[in-house]
């Protein structure tokens, strides 16, 4: 899309906060926990994303998401026992994708050349599974959705940020973006969804400001989500180089 072609939004309607979003919640929500609703990537080549509703027995299914990325991150995952749906929390993780600490006896490892980290550690692809946390913030909402990309989708990620946003001198939480799905098939003839992404509008500088604050606010509460179970698509990605 030419850079002339862009909308310029001067009016996204954001939660009003007064004051830091981060001691708000820290203060209401003591001692209890927070969960950002989580986008699922469907199997198999779906199309369709699935967002919880109002009734948490039928997610609502939609085929774009548009909103303000407020806030994205690497994270890695490692499980003992190959990964296949069960409940359990990771043996090791990290929210940062650099350094990971073991579950059971909080032992800490650098990512970059910890062995479970390399090609070929599982077999395949890798044992610790690299993904990226993705919170976007729609419209009229409170808090962002939190969509976790599995590594299928890293490439579409960074592409999208270094050719449509950080080249052009943005900030992420500057622009307006939208995601979709599209099939894709990997070496196995495994046919998954990929996520894309497009650039779909500017915030002007007043709203990019408010913007700003919101994503300072957010991030105390976003980083120090432990990873779910949930969050690793399993099956669709052990070959991806």
């Amino acid at each position: 899309m030419a850079e002339t072609a862009l909308a310029i939004i001067d009016n996204i309607n954001l939660p009003a906060l007064n004051g830091d979003l981060g001691a708000l919640v820290a203060e209401e929500m003591d001692g209890l926990s927070i969960e950002f609703d989580r986008v699922k990537i469907p199997s198999g080549g779906g199309l369709a994303f699935e967002v919880p509703g109002d009734d948490p027995d039928n997610p609502e299914t939609v085929k774009e998401i548009v909103g303000v990325i407020v806030d994205h991150h690497p994270v890695n995952a490692y499980w003992a026992d190959k990964y296949s749906g069960q409940n359990n929390p990771p043996d090791c993780s990290s929210m940062d994708g650099k350094t990971g600490e073991a579950r059971e006896t909080s032992e800490r490892r650098a990512c970059k050349s910890c062995p479970h980290n390399d090609w070929g550690s599982d077999g395949v692809g890798k044992a610790c599974k690299n993904m990226h946390r993705v919170y976007i913030l729609r419209e009229g909402e409170m808090f962002p959705l939190l969509l976790t990309l599995p590594p299928t989708s890293l490439k579409n990620f960074s592409n999208y940020l270094a050719k449509r946003v950080v080249a052009k001198g943005r900030r992420s939480y500057e622009v307006l973006t939208k995601i979709t799905l599209k099939k894709a098939t990997n070496r196995t003839g495994i046919t998954y969804s990929q996520a894309a992404f497009t650039l779909v509008g500017v915030l002007s500088k007043e709203e990019a400001e408010k913007v700003a604050q919101y994503a300072a606010g957010i991030k105390p509460v976003t980083r120090r989500l432990a990873v779910a179970p949930e969050e690793y698509i399993s099956g669709e990605d052990e070959d991806v180089m």
